[in-house]
């Protein structure tokens, strides 16, 4: 079986692989980034057919919580310096082992979580070593559709892309096309 078939869980890094990496900071403090709306219509593709999805950061922010709760990703882990660690813990508090989840990251701080899953995903403007280690390399950079880049890439490999997007649309339509 393939990797890609394998994969039940989903975990990824948010700044530069959800955002660009950036975070702007007003004179009175309020922070905000930029996260694409194609990202989370893939992630809602892959709610839809069972996949479990958590996000793993090593900044704390609010506008993570915001964007997490929007989507319904319900853990999140902001501040977490040993993202091995807290993979490790979630993949097994899920009953999954460590080659059944895709991480996607894009700095030195997800490398650990790159050599022990069973998928890795980097952005195209990750840092250069770590695409050298990557499963699996997106053309789109960090905030502008990667994460959507990647999860087609998983569903394709999977064999599930058209479900994932049959499945939507009738969610979204109301309608279920013939021969679904």
């Amino acid at each position: 079986m393939s990797r890609r078939k394998r994969v039940r869980g989903l975990v990824f890094d948010v700044d530069g692989v959800l955002t660009d990496g950036t975070v702007s900071i007003s004179s009175s403090g309020k922070e905000s980034k930029r996260f694409s709306i194609q990202d989370g219509t893939a992630f809602v593709w892959c709610r839809m057919l069972g996949y479990e999805l958590a996000l793993v950061s090593g900044r704390a922010s609010g506008a993570t919580s915001i964007r997490a709760e929007e989507l319904g990703i319900r853990e999140v882990y902001q501040g977490i310096r040993d993202k091995l660690a807290q993979v490790t813990e979630w993949a097994g508090s899920k009953g999954f082992a460590l080659e059944e989840i895709l991480y996607m990251g894009d700095d030195h701080i997800d490398l650990p979580v790159f050599e022990a899953v069973g998928v890795s995903v980097a952005p195209a403007n990750a840092d250069p070593l770590v695409r050298a280690s990557a499963t699996h390399v997106t053309a789109a950079r960090g905030g502008e559709g990667a994460v959507r880049e990647a999860l087609e890439w998983l569903l394709d490999g999977a064999g599930r892309l058209e479900e994932a997007r049959g499945a939507y649309r009738e969610r979204v339509t109301g309608v279920r096309e013939s021969g679904s």
